[in-house]
This record gives C-alpha cells, structure tokens and sequence, in this order.
C-alpha cells in the first residue's frame, strides 16, 4: 500500500515546531498564530527559500516528486487550499502586498494548537487532492478581507469552483515558462529548484517590472473603456466607444436623467435609421419603456448590470460579430438590483488555457436584448434593438494572446483603462502576469458600488 497523505495541521504544526523552513513560525508564544512567507513569484527579488513551504507541502502531499518537472503556482494553490479547508484555522492578517517581508499570518480559532481536536491532530485518514476531482470537500473558511474592505466573508460556491477548474486544467508554469523565466530576476533567471544540475542559466533578456501591470483591472477607481454598438432590426445604427467613471446607462433619445449614477449613452431615434415607419414604432416605444437606463459598470473582478425602468432586458456573452443565439440567453437583467453578467476570473483561465493550447479562446462580448425576449429560436437581426458592448481591455488582453506577447515598444499594447501604459511583455511574462492576477482574485471581497 502506498503512503497515505498527511493531513496539513498536524504536518503544518510540525513544521513550525521545527522551524526550518524559511520565514515560516510561530508569532506568539500561545502557539496560537503562524506567518508564512507569500512572496509572488514575479518579483525581483524571488529566492528558492521564499517558496519552500510549498514545495514542502507539495512533496509530503505526493503532488511532486523530486526531479519532476516543478509546478510553483500549483504548489502555492494546493497548499492555501489545503489551509483553507480547516474551519479551525482563519487568515489574521494579510501583508502579501508588504514591499519588503510578504507573508500572511494565520491563526487558530482555538486557544493554540494544542487544542486542536484530537480528530484534527490525529486523523491520519489521507486528503483529497485540491483541484481533484471526486475526492470530499470540506468547508472552506474566508479570509480576512484587504485593505481593511469589512467582516469576513465564506467564499462562494462559484470561487471554489473557478479554483477547482484551475487545477483541473493543470495551469502551471514549467521551468522555461512562466514566471521563472524572463520575469524574475533583473539579470538572471533563479534556480527556485528547477534543475540541480544547471549550473550556467543564461540571462533573461526581458525582466519583468516588480508590479503587475494587469491589477490594474481590479482598481475600482480605474474605469474601462466600453465600445458600444446598437442594432434596430439588425441594422447597425449607433457605435460609440466611450470610458465611463461609475459605468454607463444605456437611454433613449429623450431620457438622460442626469442625476442617476453612470454616464447616460442615448441610443438615436429610429426615425432617422429607419424606413419602416411600423418598425420605428415599435422601437420608440422599448426606448421609452428604458426610462432610466440600462446601467453597466465594472465591480472588481466582475461586470454588474442594472435595469432602471420596466424594459425587460435579456444578455449573454457571445462572439463579437454575433451573439450566442442559438443557446438562449445567460439571464434576465435585474430590476433595481445589481445582477453580475460577467466574471474575470473565468475569463483570465480560459486565456491562459488558450496560450496553453486549448484552441478555444475566451469570450468577453456582452449582447443585450431590449423589450423582448431573447431571439434563441429566430435570427437575432429580426429583434428590434440589441446592444453590443465590448469591454476594450478584454479585447485588448486576447489580442496579446493571439500575437504571442507584445514584446517590444513597436508591438506594444494598451489595456484600454484610464491611467494604463502601453504593455511591452513577452508571452512568458504575460502569462505569468495572468497566473498571478488569478491567484489576486481568488479571495478579493468588493463592495457596492
């Protein structure tokens, strides 16, 4: 029979106990708080002892063996899992941003760690894998918010899904990849246990810079640049691209009530796109029915839409040349509620399966039906007014995708949000770039807008 897998207290507690992992203790004599280093691997400064905790974790788990190919993100994931699960354990304080000494320290809801359950400390019954499928899932236990943001939170169903996904979908960055390539070190690539027996790695020729560039889409005060097509039967009658502070709302020609969150975008009158007098009838009359607005606007890492007037309003996400009408819509927008129409999270994991080879590169185009009801068995040119929005730094993000990286100043590209620079990123770096804004949010809490 095989070695089953350690359950993570006991083995954790025993790691502290030793102390010979780097930067991983006791805070308080109680034994009741812990830190670990949580050092992101794309900094400059990455050494191979900020991240043996999870190798460590990734060894006595029997996730890697020694010689194999590394998977460092997998590691970090499995291992914060791995803690998560335990409802006796929950996240104090969150310094991975600290400049100089990231880490996290977590606590014991009990008096220490000698008051662990026997249950707890002794069980040896082995753990699923994180990210397997079929193996038990336990509870998961929410950290403490950043910055400050409020009372803790127990993740979602969706999270522990997208997390779940992740592993299913292997995203690791190998030893000529990812962040332990070109976007570490200033001058050289670093060892981080990739190959005992390399003893001249060669330079990196692109260093990334200490920040990603691409938290960018998570900072509420940045505002996405939206381009907005309407259609009236089908035929294309407005297209505007415009960067909204506090979003935007979709209006008709005579309804922009200037006192309601989010930039009115009045949609033109029929009469001067149409011939069809009936037809201008009919789409004069879902115009009005908007009253005041379509309301959209970026939340975090999520899309959230809003229907201020009695219009009812249907959307999915589909191809930027055609929605997904053939499958129905993914919802009815909320009425004087916040409804989420789309998720980043997804997103980014489809993009890094795409890099990866998956041949399937991620939507991101927001179709919305206006007045009635989604055309899922007729043609949708035969609805009276559907409404394209491109989120641009979506788009910009699967252009990179596509071109491999935009590895110079003459094949730069713009995210499309306010106060962005030009990104000038080989493939590697990007990907390792959407590796770590994943990892940023698997626990980000926001708020109301």
């Amino acid at each position: 029979m095989g070695t089953q897998k350690p359950r993570i207290l006991p083995w954790l507690i025993q790691q502290l106990d030793l102390g010979q992992l780097e930067g991983v203790s006791w805070v308080d004599e109680h034994r009741k708080r812990f830190r670990i280093p949580w050092k992101h691997g794309l900094r400059q400064d990455a050494q191979p002892q900020d991240f043996g905790i999870f190798q460590a974790w990734a060894e006595a788990s029997g996730a890697y063996t020694p010689g194999d190919r590394p998977d460092l993100p997998t590691w970090k994931r499995n291992f914060r899992s791995a803690l998560n699960r335990k409802e006796v354990v929950r996240l104090a304080e969150d310094r991975s941003k600290d400049p100089h000494d990231p880490h996290k320290v977590y606590e014991f809801v009990t008096s220490g760690a000698g008051d662990i359950s026997p249950e707890v400390q002794g069980d040896s019954t082995s753990e699923s894998q994180p990210g397997a499928r079929g193996g038990p899932r336990g509870p998961r236990v929410a950290e403490v918010p950043r910055k400050g943001r409020g009372a803790q939170l127990r993740l979602s169903l969706q999270e522990d899904e997208l997390e779940q996904l992740l592993g299913d979908m292997g995203l690791a960055a190998g030893p000529d990849e990812g962040p332990w390539a070109g976007a570490v070190a200033p001058e050289c690539c670093p060892q981080l246990l990739l190959s005992p027996h390399l003893d001249h790695p060669g330079p990196c020729p692109h260093p990334a810079p200490p920040e990603n560039p691409l938290r960018q889409l998570l900072v509420p005060e940045e505002q996405w640049e939206f381009e907005v097509t309407a259609f009236y039967r089908g035929r294309q009658v407005f297209q505007q691209t415009i960067c909204c502070p506090g979003g935007l709302r979709l209006v008709g020609p005579e309804a922009a009530a200037r006192t309601l969150p989010g930039q009115p975008v009045a949609l033109p009158d029929p009469g001067t796109a149409l011939s069809d007098g009936s037809v201008s009838c009919y789409v004069r009359r879902v115009l009005q029915s908007l009253e005041g607005g379509l309301a959209l606007w970026q939340l975090g890492p999520r899309l959230c839409a809003r229907r201020l007037g009695h219009c009812h309003t249907y959307w999915a996400v589909g191809e930027e040349l055609l929605p997904n009408s053939g499958h129905g819509p993914a919802g009815e927008v909320p009425k004087d509620q916040d409804g989420s129409v789309f998720e980043l999270g997804p997103f980014v994991a489809d993009l890094i399966a795409f890099m990866e080879g998956s041949g399937h590169s991620p939507r991101y185009t927001l179709w919305f039906c206006l007045g009635e009801a989604w055309p899922q068995d007729q043609p949708w040119v035969k609805r009276l007014v559907m409404v394209k929005v491109v989120p641009m730094c979506l788009k910009a993000l699967l252009d990179m995708a596509r071109a491999g990286g935009a590895s110079s100043l003459e094949n730069s590209v713009d995210l499309h949000i306010s106060n962005s620079q030009p990104l000038s990123l080989t493939s590697d770096q990007y990907k390792a770039y959407l590796q770590d804004l994943m990892e940023d949010m698997d626990f980000q809490v926001t708020g109301e807008p």
